[in-house]
């Protein structure tokens, strides 16, 4: 049956040592950056830690003053398959014009250059690089054509950084848009999400609208209103110890007023 799953157990359906074959399967992790000079580094060398031959990292850099780019594209010459071929590589954008516009880009290069799985990941540390494999290998086994890196199914958490008034804040924000939409996805304003190229491609990434963190609302809900199957898996979200957090009044308003307009638009009004 396809449609929307929050499986407690989804952890069990592969474990974080995939197959030979599904660890060489094309999976492109999309990270948009504006002045991550100091986490850059240490996610790249996380990532290309894994024990995923198929991994290939694109950095999608809004020209961040603090010289992101630049490093991040020294560390694209150091990181080769055994063949030579790059395993990451970075997209400079010249245009600082949201979040979603960064990872629709991203993703949209992705798929063109032939992965077969993407995976949304923040620079900041948030997302835990060591579920990976997990989230791919359950992907594969179920078909999904989402997974979600979930902080709000059985055995996700959140940091302790996190106080109180944050954490209600957030719980808040997800069933504000599920109430809205209608959705039983758990963590529908989370930004780990590994997605299916047919997914993408069903989706259409370039008639999504949101240019902020609602991208993840309205990405999701695109999924589930084309019949994907959706399955969340527990995450730690840590809370970033180098920069600062890009969210603004703009972007929260944004966020508040998306679901509405998804749900117009579902409904057929103009």
């Amino acid at each position: 049956m396809i449609g929307e799953h929050n499986s407690p157990r989804a952890t069990d359906v592969a474990s974080t040592t995939l197959p030979e074959a599904w660890a060489a399967t094309p999976l492109t992790v999309v990270m948009p950056t504006y002045n991550e000079a100091g986490n850059v580094p240490v996610m790249a060398e996380l990532l290309m830690g894994l024990d995923l031959p198929g991994l290939h990292l694109l950095i999608v850099d809004d020209s961040s003053p603090d010289g992101t780019g630049r490093i991040a594209e020294e560390l694209a010459e150091k990181f080769t398959a055994e063949d030579g071929s790059p395993r990451m590589s970075v997209l400079h954008r010249t245009a600082k014009d949201g979040l979603g516009r960064a990872y629709a880009a991203g993703m949209t290069k992705a798929v063109e250059d032939g992965a077969r799985y993407v995976l949304q990941m923040d620079a900041d540390g948030s997302h835990p690089a060591g579920k990976v494999a997990e989230m791919l290998g359950v992907a594969m086994s179920t078909g999904a054509g989402l997974v979600v890196g979930s902080r709000y199914v059985p055995g996700g958490t959140l940091s302790d950084a996190w106080g109180a008034h944050r954490k209600l804040l957030s719980r808040w924000a997800n069933a504000y848009a599920s109430t809205i939409l209608g959705t039983r996805v758990r963590d529908i304003t989370g930004g780990f999400n590994l997605w299916s190229a047919e997914a993408l491609r069903a989706i259409d990434l370039a008639s999504v609208g949101s240019a902020g963190y609602s991208f993840q609302v309205e990405m999701k809900y695109a999924a589930l209103r084309r019949n994907f199957q959706v399955m969340e898996v527990p995450i730690h979200f840590e809370d970033r110890t180098v920069g600062e957090s890009k969210m603004n009044l703009a972007v929260q308003l944004e966020s508040v007023v998306m679901p509405w307009k998804l749900r117009a638009r579902a409904r057929g009004v103009r």
